[in-house]
């Protein structure tokens, strides 16, 4: 099954004891579309010195309708940049899945180009074709 559309994020950062080039940041956000959600996350992240190389992992706990299934999952961010070219891996923590999102499994592909922030979310509830 797939699901898209778009979201707003805020980060907002918190402190880290001492000196580091790693930042803590909490997330909030809101989804639209087909998963109409909210998301509440803490991210760490790591800038290196050379330009356009860091990395972040994240995780963040969604709360809302998935095409018309209520219920809440958690989503595992993996990412990095190279010299530039990103990578990023964002995938449902097994398991994680309540109420009607039970067996809830998939990955999401975020775009944040052009200035608005887009999902396409492909998924499998245990159950489902």
């Amino acid at each position: 099954m797939n699901a898209s559309g778009t979201f707003d994020v805020t980060l907002t950062p918190q402190p880290l004891a001492g000196e580091s080039a790693m930042g803590s940041l909490a997330l909030d956000k809101t989804f639209h579309g087909d998963l109409e959600a909210t998301s509440k996350g803490h991210m760490l992240a790591f800038n290196t010195t050379v330009k356009g190389s860091a990395g972040y992992v994240a995780m963040e706990q969604v709360s809302g309708v998935l095409q018309g299934k209520r219920g809440t999952f958690v989503l595992q961010h993996s990412g990095t940049m190279t010299k530039g070219t990103p990578r990023l891996e964002v995938t449902v923590v097994p398991d994680s899945g309540t109420d009607e999102l039970v067996g809830l499994s998939g990955s999401m592909k975020l775009d944040v180009s052009g200035g608005e922030h887009a999902y396409v979310f492909e998924y499998l509830i245990d159950g489902s074709a």
